[in-house]
């Protein structure tokens, strides 16, 4: 990579973590290309590079005048995974916020390929919902077979707006809880429930009964999330004593 275009990009970095901690308010004027060349120690045209960036992610619009930052709420997607990498432990009502919106997905996805499934991919889905039955105990090992069944379903419910804002949202949002170590485990009798209900919404062709079983479950999963993120607070709290006594 030129080093023009890595220079760009930790600036847009900087000021992208900058105007999301709310440093520069919307409707407020960054500093000039010069101001911010010399902060950066970088040229002219990085900084107008990484300004580019920014102005894709929807943080800023570049005018005649210079760029004036926009609101958060008017900002792309791609925010999503800065947003829960500003703190140490995510915003617990952010991450919320993303369970219930790809919850949503999968519910509508699951209905939908179910409804329109073949014989064939029936048969397909039902070998891999036994797949995860065998399996349900250990939670690390289930995940890649999880993944699996979720993405078979929107290959057969082919719905591309959605197969897209899922891959997004995915992306974002494990990497995120990787890299905590959180693993949001809603729980043996969860998981066994949501498998039973599959598997009868595949024999009976019932999207409407799997679709259910799986908001279920992803309510626990909001749950089994909002006591491991809270849990890491309270740890990073009791740290952060212990070495203020120290």
């Amino acid at each position: 990579m030129p080093v023009h275009s890595t220079i760009s990009h930790e600036i847009a970095a900087t000021l992208r973590d900058e105007i999301l901690r709310q440093q520069y308010r919307a409707s407020e004027r960054l500093p000039s290309e010069r101001d911010l060349a010399a902060r950066f120690n970088a040229s002219r045209g990085a900084v107008r590079e990484a300004e580019s960036q920014l102005e894709q992610l929807g943080l800023i619009r570049i005018h005649p005048g210079g760029a004036r930052v926009q609101a958060i709420d008017s900002a792309t997607i791609a925010i999503l995974g800065p947003l829960m990498a500003l703190d140490a432990v995510p915003d617990g009502e952010l991450v919320d916020q993303f369970l219930q919106t790809f919850g949503a997905l999968a519910v509508l996805t699951t209905r939908v390929a179910i409804e329109r499934a073949n014989h064939a991919q029936l048969n397909q889905i039902s070998e891999m919902v036994v797949l995860l039955t065998q399996q349900k105990g250990d939670f690390e090992a289930i995940q890649p077979q999880w993944r699996e069944l979720l993405d078979y379903l929107s290959a057969i419910a082919d719905n591309l707006v959605v197969r897209l804002i899922s891959n997004d949202l995915k992306a974002q949002f494990v990497e995120q809880m990787m890299k905590l170590g959180i693993r949001p485990d809603p729980g043996t009798a969860a998981t066994t429930r949501l498998l039973s209900q599959l598997r009868k919404g595949v024999a009976n062709r019932d999207g409407a009964l799997a679709a259910g079983a799986m908001q279920e479950y992803f309510d626990k999963v909001r749950l089994a999330v909002g006591k491991a993120i809270s849990g890491s607070s309270s740890t990073l709290q009791q740290v952060g004593s212990q070495r203020a006594v120290v």
